[in-house]
């Protein structure tokens, strides 16, 4: 199965997927519930630094790298948002709520970059086991939530991919150029998955 995973040695390598899940999904929660303040925006931007830093990615520059190519995957999200709340809310609070909805995404996508796929699937099906008293079927939820999980930041992947390739050709940029490759791609990775996800059992 296709993913974002990089090795490494740092403390969220080191960290059971489980907790690890549990840990993002506090950062991402709090930073989310921030105040739309001008200090929130230092606090979330702050946050992503120290974790990207510890998070031991291996990209020469403490993870800021790999920050700054993950900020870059996300430049039309911060420039719609920030765009829109301009309109309605003001400076303080537009810089405020798009500080702390890049920083968000940056932080769950630190799971992608850390945990492999089989292990996530592993750690959330292990932690759906106890509702399957409830005939509930934790197997295919936890496939769900991991696919859900994972494909996001690999579609962002793909799309890059596809923008670094018609660069190096001198294709003019455009929504035709560029749907059509990602479509071809998209769609390769889709095949990839059901692969994986029949080679597990799953139907």
């Amino acid at each position: 199965m296709l993913s974002l995973y990089r090795p490494g040695d740092g403390i969220l390598h080191r960290m059971p997927a489980g907790p690890k899940l549990l840990l993002l999904l506090a950062l991402v929660l709090a930073v989310s519930l921030l105040p739309s303040r001008w200090w929130a925006a230092a606090v979330a931007g702050g946050v992503v630094v120290v974790v990207y830093a510890c998070a031991g990615l291996r990209d020469g520059m403490l993870g800021m790298r790999e920050l700054a190519r993950q900020t870059v995957a996300l430049r039309w999200l911060i420039v719609v948002t920030l765009a829109l709340q301009l309109i309605f809310l003001g400076p303080e609070a537009a810089v405020a709520n798009t500080t702390r909805v890049t920083a968000a995404v940056l932080l769950a996508g630190l799971l992608s970059l850390t945990t492999r796929v089989t292990d996530l699937l592993d750690a959330v099906e292990h932690g759906l086991r106890p509702l399957d008293r409830l005939r509930f079927d934790s197997e295919r939820a936890a496939v769900l939530l991991t696919v859900t999980i994972t494909t996001v930041p690999v579609l962002a992947r793909l799309a890059g991919e596809v923008r670094e390739a018609q660069r190096a050709r001198g294709v003019r940029p455009g929504v035709r150029f560029f749907a059509v490759p990602f479509l071809i791609l998209s769609l390769k990775h889709a095949d990839q998955l059901g692969e994986a996800l029949s080679a597990r059992g799953v139907r």
